[in-house]
């Protein structure tokens, strides 16, 4: 099967994390069809099944050429991809759901416009604050069993910090300082095909940053109560996704 990048762009500024076409947030807890061009840094990862493109993953524009996405979005199947190259975390483990990051070099650059830009990396090291409100977008199934969404989700996913997601009746051992835990009320998450995708918070001047990666949730249901989803940690590989862009 040959995969591709599909970037499904939506709006953009110039910079990073500046969209054109603001996002409309609210702190109402639900999934909401996107505004048109609001998160132009959200990617789709297709597969070709037979001659059919199919989502299968989400990802974040973060440069002109480079995309962040999840691990096992990439280990979880045999592929031949058409971007110039993919790296995926030398740590990562399927077994224990650690080092949950990938990039993806485009072949090509993509032209900033007010489609198509980058989201903000967040500073090395950043902890978000316990109920930061911060957005997780995708094409992910809309319920528990549910079709893949055909118009670009968000919904808010406010912050759940360690200390209350490592709790044995939460996520307990499974939550290292590395990931980010967010949601856990029962309503809302993030589902199968938001994997890889952004978790996106506003920084103090405003832009958008991307502070994790959809990597986990339970596997009972996608908005299981005290099972928030778990996302990779961006601030935590600030060094290694800087090493890596600049050694490829």
């Amino acid at each position: 099967m040959k995969f591709v990048v599909l970037a499904l762009f939506v709006a953009g500024a110039y910079g990073c994390g500046l969209p054109t076409f603001p996002p409309v947030v609210s702190r109402v807890v639900g999934g909401d069809d996107v505004r048109p061009y609001s998160w132009p840094w959200q990617i789709s990862l297709q597969y070709n099944n037979n001659g059919e493109w199919r989502h299968t993953c989400g990802g974040t524009l973060i440069s002109d050429q480079w995309v962040l996405t999840a691990a096992h979005c990439i280990s979880n199947r045999e592929y031949r991809v058409s971007p110039a190259s993919i790296i995926v975390h030398e740590k990562w483990s399927a077994l224990f759901i650690r080092n949950d990051i990938a990039l993806i070099k485009l072949e090509s650059p993509v032209t900033f416009s007010d489609t198509i830009m980058a989201a903000c990396l967040p500073e090395a090291g950043f902890i978000l604050p316990h109920d930061a409100p911060c957005y997780v977008t995708g094409w992910g199934r809309i319920y528990t069993g549910g079709p893949i969404a055909d118009i670009l989700q968000q919904a808010l996913l406010p912050v759940v910090d360690h200390a209350t997601c490592s709790k044995p009746d939460w996520w307990g051992f499974q939550v290292k300082e590395t990931m980010v835990c967010a949601g856990g009320d029962g309503i809302v998450s993030g589902c199968n095909g938001d994997s890889g995708g952004p978790l996106n918070c506003q920084n103090a001047d405003g832009a958008w940053e991307v502070h994790g990666i959809v990597s986990f949730g339970s596997g009972l249901s996608c908005n299981y109560k005290k099972k928030p989803t778990v996302f990779t940690r961006v601030s935590s590989y600030m060094d290694w996704i800087s090493a890596k862009m600049t050694a490829n």
